[in-house]
């Protein structure tokens, strides 16, 4: 399908030979970034699966002009060869098995353009496959695998490691030696200077009393450091002298009997010490040697990226990087390196300083975090006139990506909070809310009580004047709803009036000061609450106001409540359904009411109001609605059932009815009259356009990670016009 809202983390990014691009793995493409502006300037297109590893070639013609060749490795089991400079695909290896991790020793022993003719190229690529093991069918096992890219082949009966794990593969700078983490051990290779199919690679293991997660090598020492799950970090001094020396006897692993006492190293792996260092809190995920070794950087969950010496074991530190870190990327520049963050940021660094000069910044990811939140599909919210979308990000902030343009727009920060791990989260924005013209928002925010104390809802109102979402805060208001918690916001289609519903049984009409001021009651800017309502009790789900905004419908449990919302008076109510109401819409500016229901008698269900009755239903697990503002049409989009695949992507989706004329690849207006275009975004915050006339995707923005959702149809998308029954 045709999406935006790519992931920028999925695997480590590569830097061009000249340090001015970043060649980045985004779904089944790799997009190239210019490091000095931090915009995407060209794209590989050619993958269908997920793309797992990019290797730029370190080469250079005779005349000393750098060359543009790398090498992709991807889950649809095929290696590449292209020209990024063009671009342009040279070569495609098919291995059959998808590829979790590719790493290519020989590339800097390959010559580029000269009359000596080149000796075979290997990668040692993690693939993966399913297995019986114990009676069990379809097991998936990782296996560390030889491949032969010169003759296009994996080489037969060559199996390095194997494991149930995933298994990622590190090399040394030097192409020497390489090496992954599997559970509690490192294994270890030395690979030959004249690498063939015969050639039998050297190892050895060193032990560890925990998981290991990351590992990285000295680039000129016998040094391996590596980092496990509770934070601590290893290094190993000496390793392999006695089964990588040349002219020893004794090798794999096989260790001098006369060896002096070796601190810190256990049994008999083949090192001289081990030293332990301990900072992180939580997984260490980082881990790398500076060019000249001197110094080790490591990070993970806390968002800090620590500077250890490694001869004294000082530390220094890079603070507030506000999100987890997942990935360091060194350049030919020694100047010029890169971090991949969780919050699907990747910051271009001036070293040493590691002086932040840029940020290439993608659509923020769904996280755990936010499924701590009381709210409902409220997390991701549009603005229908501008083509944006609004998302929460575990950092406490509001991100506006242009679904145009595929590239954020702005940020706003909700609360101000450091960065926390996961685990510690004491505040979570629960919803966001948009009125039609994208000029205010509303966010509720929780900060969960500390053995029963401290625990507060805060309702918070922002302005904005200007097109680039530069909101600024007008009013706060701290426990709207007393003990309860917020569970819908509604926005009156023309004035400054906004609804909040509360399960705790009643609902507020807010009022902003520009309607205050026109009937001169007060001077001040803000908002105030105008009327509070209920309903026999019952808890208030969700509320709608109609398209002219003359009648204000609340759902209260089963029933849907019809109230003047200038008087606050009820005026008459509309029910029951089989369900608690879940979500609720006027159909533009029409007569109807469409709502939606979960549970075992889940619907959806359109309400006439002149009749105050339903006109039909349809059984069907309804994730998200939309209707159009002026016209009779809404879509929804429903969880085809009995279907694992169907219910991960589409929980959580959103969608909406978005205005705007789309452009064409080369960034200029398509000429198309499409005045209505219909948006989904899934869970992932992946994303498509739809023409909503035509119920197709309308034009190309990238090409994300959705080939699983092309293929096996998880959501089912039904588009209606007016009242008529499905």
């Amino acid at each position: 399908m045709i999406t935006g809202g790519r992931s920028l983390i999925s695997s480590q990014p590569a830097f061009s030979n000249d340090a001015k691009k970043l060649l980045v793995c985004t779904g089944n493409t790799i997009s190239i970034f210019s490091t000095s502006t931090g915009l995407q300037i060209a794209e590989l297109e050619g993958h269908r699966g997920l793309v797992t590893s990019v290797v730029v070639v370190p080469s250079t013609t005779p005349a000393g002009k750098l060359l543009c060749y790398c090498w992709t490795a991807s889950e649809d089991g095929t290696i590449k060869y292209w020209d990024f400079s063009v671009p342009e695909l040279m070569k495609s290896i098919d291995v059959q098995f998808p590829i979790h991790s590719m790493v290519i020793p020989g590339l800097s022993s390959q010559p580029t353009e000269s009359s000596e003719k080149p000796s075979d190229l290997f990668a040692y690529v993690s693939i993966r496959e399913l297995k019986e093991q114990q009676g069990e069918s379809n097991a998936l096992w990782w296996q560390i695998r030889k491949c032969n890219l010169t003759k296009s082949t994996l080489v037969g009966g060559v199996t390095l490691a194997e494991s149930q794990n995933a298994l990622s593969i590190t090399l040394s700078s030097s192409g020497r030696y390489m090496g992954i983490c599997d559970k509690r051990k490192l294994r270890i290779w030395e690979i030959p200077t004249k690498d063939s199919d015969q050639a039998v690679l050297q190892k050895i293991r060193l032990h560890h009393t925990k998981t290991l997660s990351t590992l990285a090598f000295h680039p000129t020492e016998r040094i391996v450091s590596a980092g496990d799950v509770t934070g601590r970090i290893l290094i190993w001094r000496g390793v392999g002298e006695h089964s990588f020396s040349s002219g020893n006897k004794q090798r794999n692993g096989g260790l001098m009997k006369d060896m002096e006492e070796r601190p810190g190293v256990r049994g008999n792996n083949d090192a001289d010490s081990c030293t332990t260092r301990h900072w992180h809190s939580a997984e260490v995920k980082v881990l790398f040697f500076s060019s000249d070794g001197a110094y080790l950087y490591s990070g993970g969950k806390e968002g800090v990226l620590v500077v250890w010496q490694l001869d004294t074991g000082k530390q220094k530190f890079l603070p507030r990087i506000g999100s987890p870190l997942l990935y360091f990327t060194i350049s030919s520049d020694p100047s010029l390196s890169s971090i991949s963050c969780a919050d699907n940021r990747i910051h271009l660094l001036k070293m040493p300083s590691m002086e932040v000069l840029r940020s290439i910044q993608g659509i923020k990811l769904h996280s755990r975090v936010l499924d701590m939140s009381d709210g409902s599909s409220e997390g991701i919210v549009f603005d229908s006139a501008a083509g944006l979308v609004a998302l929460r990000s575990e950092n406490y902030c509001i991100q506006f990506y242009s679904l145009f343009d595929d590239r954020e727009v702005s940020e706003v920060q909700v609360c101000e909070r450091s960065h926390q791990p996961a685990d510690e989260v004491m505040v979570v924005v629960d919803l966001v809310a948009l009125s039609p013209e994208g000029s205010i928002m509303i966010t509720v925010e929780t900060r969960y009580a500390e053995e029963g104390i401290g625990g507060l809802v805060s309702l918070k109102f922002w302005s904005c004047s200007s097109s680039n979402k530069d909101f600024s805060l007008s009013t706060v208001v701290y426990e709207p709803h007393r003990d309860s918690g917020i569970s819908s916001i509604a926005f009156h289609p023309s004035r400054h009036i906004a609804v909040t519903t509360s399960r705790g049984a009643d609902f507020k009409v807010w009022v902003g000061s520009q309607e205050m001021q026109q009937k001169d009651r007060m001077q001040n800017a803000g908002w105030t609450c105008h009327s509070v309502g209920s309903y026999k009790k019952k808890p208030m789900t969700a509320a709608a106001f109609s398209g002219d905004g003359s009648v204000l419908a609340v759902a209260a449990e089963r029933v849907i409540t019809l109230w003047d919302p200038e008087k606050n008076i009820l005026v008459a109510t509309v029910g029951e359904s089989l369900e608690p109401i879940s979500s609720l819409a006027f159909i533009g500016k029409s007569e109807y009411i469409v709502t939606t229901s979960q549970g075992s008698n889940a619907q959806v269900s359109v309400w006439s109001m002149s009749k105050l009755s339903v006109s039909w239903s349809y059984k069907l697990k309804i994730e998200a609605v939309t209707c159009a503002m002026d016209d009779s049409s809404f879509a929804i989009l429903a969880l085809l059932p009995n279907n694992e695949l169907v219910r991960k992507k589409g929980k959580g989706a959103s969608l909406a009815f978005i205005r705007g004329s789309p452009k064409s690849e080369d960034g200029v207006s398509d000429g198309r009259s499409v005045q209505l275009l219909l948006a989904c975004v899934n869970v992932d915050h992946e994303y498509v356009l739809f023409d909503s006339i035509q119920q197709t995707p309308t034009y190309k923005i990238s090409r994300g990670n959705l080939t699983d959702l092309e293929e096996t149809g998880k959501f089912a998308m039904a588009y209606l016009r007016g009242p008529t029954r499905i």
